[in-house]
């Protein structure tokens, strides 16, 4: 029920904001909706880089000018249609906005930050200093856009299509975030190495991220320079970059409605307070960006999530229902190893640390059909055996095959997109994103659906396969009940659960456990036991390392245990158990 009154209010909400312009409101609040629309076009950008992506930017005003500037030089010096305009400061945004992807999105930390405002100010300073632009005093005369024989040379003109710009780019947002390129977006926030583990090239959704939002940006440049019908730099400095930032955050910053609270927020705001605050305190200073940065600081205070969340906070999370997907085609499975072939082999595996050997030239098999527990005491290496047979550690020396080919060397990805899948010692998620979103990021290399295919909702076959895929994985450990549970709520045990069912989306030949059975109870693990035997049944391959000794010993086909870096022993479990180096190990015993 809360969820349709809010889409009813929305709709009136939408329905009211187009009746606006053909009632007799006064023409100053069409110009404060129009410059709303405008901001919160550049703002649903950012909610994408930074709110969704975890990239902040100050430098998106830069790419609103790129815009701006591309459409008032073609169309002032060489008379071309506004819309060639639009078609050049698209494709001028797009060059500029890869070139400085690969130059900043490799950074990490404050770099990235620092390094968008250095492109923000070079270009406030290149567009002011060159000729052609008119220097500091920009370019006059710039046309209306037209449709057909019908001129927009006024603001109310102008309002219906800056705000259907707005709002089809507040859609395709939405759209794009509910897809596969939108979860493993969602997947760069929490840290690139779980993605990376599922097949996902972060890369590539870094840059597509800030390709995206430069293009936001640069839609609402266009509009603003055939609106404004002049540019000159002052819009586009790095003020107005760290206002963008301010609107997306008191928002929402990973709310797409955010973007539209938080830019009628600032704008209104900041109106107010340039006209009573120079009176009140006697001063013609901008004493209103510090009042401003006060109040958003307190607003912050209240609601940390932005003041969309204040809206959206009591309604219900959205479910998933299978039934959906009753007639979804299967994804396509990699042709599974034969029974007994050698899916994994390690051979004098180093890793070195400085002076310290972590891993000193272990080697051991991994055959189709089997589990191999990996064991040994806290701080013998186990974990960092994993990282180097996965690739998230470079091998001092040595070698691991995979299924007859060499992949030490190769990235992460590389080798998850190859067969091998993994879980982690410290659980890796989303937590604000459904379980079944969260597995649904294991089947992310299966599927060939696209950012464009998805934000024009045309998608929705492979999507529907996708998570299909993920529920069949959920019911197969147990947990589709869960399924719409977001992942931050689930206990430990179950979260665990949910990392092998997201390994297990994406068909691995080889499935690799770090502590799967940490946090479960007796009857969790009593049936983990159980999925784990079916899929030995079943010829796929498992290397797990566990501190849960009758687990592994009841489990395992053989076992690989490590002391200090260095291999101990390997064998069955009854032998393993019996072995007095192994009594040594664990118990401290002569031997």
């Amino acid at each position: 029920m809360k969820t349709s009154a809010f889409k009813i209010a929305t709709a009136a909400g939408v329905a009211l904001l187009f009746a606006l312009p053909l009632l007799p409101v006064p023409e100053f609040w069409i110009t404060q909706l129009d410059y709303i629309g405008l901001y919160a076009t550049v703002v649903l950008g950012l909610v994408l880089l930074t709110g969704v992506a975890g990239l902040t930017s100050f430098g998106q005003a830069a790419f609103v000018g790129l815009g701006a500037y591309a459409s008032a030089y073609v169309t002032t010096a060489l008379g071309w249609s506004p819309w060639i305009g639009l078609a050049c400061g698209i494709a001028l945004t797009l060059v500029v906005a890869l070139v400085v992807a690969g130059v900043t999105l490799r950074m990490s930390g404050h770099y990235l930050p620092l390094a968008t405002i250095a492109w923000g100010l070079a270009m406030f300073f290149l567009v002011g200093n060159l000729d052609f632009l008119g220097k500091f005093d920009g370019l006059q005369g710039i046309p209306p856009v037209a449709i057909g024989s019908l001129e927009l040379r006024t603001g109310r003109a102008s309002y219906f299509l800056i705000w259907i710009v707005a709002l089809l780019g507040a859609v395709a947002l939405r759209h794009l975030l509910d897809s596969r390129p939108g979860r493993a977006i969602r997947a760069l926030k929490g840290g690139t190495l779980m993605a990376e583990a599922m097949g996902i090239a972060t890369l590539r959704y870094k840059v597509l991220a800030f390709v995206i939002a430069a293009i936001y940006a640069s839609l609402s440049g266009w509009l603003f320079a055939h609106y404004q019908r002049s540019v000159n730099p002052s819009p586009f400095g790095l003020q107005m970059g760290i206002e963008y930032l301010f609107m997306a955050v008191l928002g929402g910053v990973g709310l797409v409605g955010g973007a539209f609270v938080g830019a009628a927020a600032v704008k209104v705001a900041e109106d107010q307070l340039q006209n009573w605050l120079p009176a009140l305190l006697n001063t013609s200073g901008p004493v209103e960006l510090v009042v401003f940065g006060m109040v958003l600081i307190l607003v912050l205070q209240v609601t940390p999530q932005g003041l969309w969340s204040l809206a959206t906070r009591r309604l219900p999370q959205r479910r998933q229902d299978p039934s959906t997907w009753a007639d979804a085609a299967p994804l396509p499975k990699a042709t599974p190893p034969a029974r007994g072939e050698t899916v994994l082999s390690v051979a004098k595996a180093r890793k070195q640390f400085g002076g310290l050997v972590a891993v000193n030239d272990v080697g051991f098999d991994v055959r189709a059909g089997e589990i191999v527990g990996l064991i040994g005491p806290n701080g013998a290496g186990k974990s960092t055996m994993f990282n180097l047979i996965t690739g998230v550690l470079p091998l001092t020396s040595g070698q691991v095959d995979f299924r007859g080919a060499r992949v030490s060397g190769l990235t992460s990805r590389a080798i998850a997109r190859r067969g091998m899948s993994r879980t982690f010692q410290h659980v890796r998620m989303i937590a604000d994103m459904s379980v079944l979103e969260n597995v649904a990021l294991g089947a992310h290399r299966r599927v060939g659906a696209g950012v464009l295919r998805a934000m024009l909702r045309l998608d929705r076959r492979d999507e529907r396969r996708l998570l299909a895929e993920a529920w069949r994985q959920l019911d197969r450990i147990g947990m589709s009940a869960l399924a719409n549970e977001p992942a931050g709520n689930l206990a430990l045990g179950q979260q665990r659960l949910m990392e092998i069912a997201r390994a297990l989306c994406t068909d691995p030949a080889l499935l690799l456990l770090d502590e799967p059975a940490a946090g479960l109870r007796l009857k969790e693990k009593q049936a983990l036991a159980e999925v784990l035997s079916q899929l030995r049944a079943e010829g796929m391959s498992l290397l797990l390392v566990e501190h849960d000794m009758d687990f592994v010993m009841t489990l395992t086909d053989r076992i690989v245990v490590v002391e200090f870096g260095t291999k101990l022993t390997e064998g069955t479990p009854d032998a393993v158990r019996e072995d007095p180096a192994v009594r040594a190990a664990y118990l401290g015993v002569e031997h």
